[in-house]
């Protein structure tokens, strides 16, 4: 499933495309007729995204809110072409210069802006979003306070913390050296807000780069970040085995809520 830095970049780099433009909106598959027709031909306003949701408002005041699920994926392409809409298409955005491909959304549909707010009201802080209601720092102590799963589980929670996948959690964990096995409730305020500033750091870079790289050059031998090969851009995620990249322990995995963690037991303690 795309991590939020990904879903962010989405909407930035469609806003470029689309905002502020009359589109025609259709559904090849079918599944999305009743929404698609609802809000053809209107002016899409903004797209923007958060957390792991994006959300489409339109100058009726109609929103088409997408969520990517594990086999969501966005086409964009420049007019003309020869590139034949597929017939997996759930939704289709034209303009008179792009067109919008969407398919195997897990949630695409029309709502009213109150459906909006409660979709927001729900998810934890996001680290890309800049304004926020509450301190997003306060905000995840409030609905960890009572929580004893291991932190490593509950940030994955996005009613915790919007936005993060599994290897943001795992490396974030590792670089402000707390052990993902910590109950939620014993974590102090000083490693939430670590937490909070090494996510926004880092989701930051990934959705500018458009990939994930949480690795210090100097860290892989190397002496600048666009040096760093593929396998050099992460310090614990799938590394089970291989030597810690700062103290030569071994990274180490298990399973921590259906899925695999991993981390380094010398760097988190």
């Amino acid at each position: 499933m795309p991590e939020g830095h990904t879903i962010h970049r989405a909407a930035r780099l469609q806003n470029k495309r689309f905002k502020g433009k009359v589109l025609r909106s259709e559904s090849p598959q079918g599944r999305f007729d009743s929404g698609s027709s609802q809000i053809d031909g209107q002016e899409l306003r903004k797209i923007y995204a958060n957390g792991k949701h994006l959300f489409y408002e339109f100058d009726s005041g109609d929103f088409v809110h997408v969520h990517l699920g594990l086999f969501g994926k966005f086409r964009t392409l420049s007019l003309p072409t020869d590139d034949p809409v597929s017939e997996n298409c759930r939704w289709l955005l034209t303009s008179d210069t792009d067109r919008l491909h969407l398919a195997g959304p897990t949630v695409c549909e029309v709502i009213d802006s109150d459906q909006v707010d409660a979709i927001r009201r729900r998810l934890g802080p996001d680290p890309l979003v800049k304004r926020h209601r509450e301190d997003p720092v306060e905000k995840m102590a409030k609905r960890l306070s009572r929580r004893t799963i291991p932190i490593g589980a509950a940030i994955l929670d996005q009613k915790v913390l919007a936005g993060l996948g599994n290897v943001y959690r795992a490396e974030i964990l590792y670089l402000i050296g707390l052990d993902p096995f910590t109950p939620s409730n014993q974590v102090s305020i000083q490693d939430l807000s670590a937490l909070w500033s090494e996510s926004v750091r880092l989701l930051t870079l990934g959705e500018r780069a458009g990939r994930i790289v949480t690795t210090e050059p100097a860290d892989v031998g190397k002496q600048r970040a666009r040096d760093l090969g593929r396998y050099e851009r992460l310090y614990c995620y799938k590394r089970h085995g291989e030597q810690c990249r700062r103290c030569g322990d071994t990274i180490r995995t298990a399973d921590i809520d259906g899925r695999n963690i991993w981390w380094c037991p010398t760097e988190q303690t």
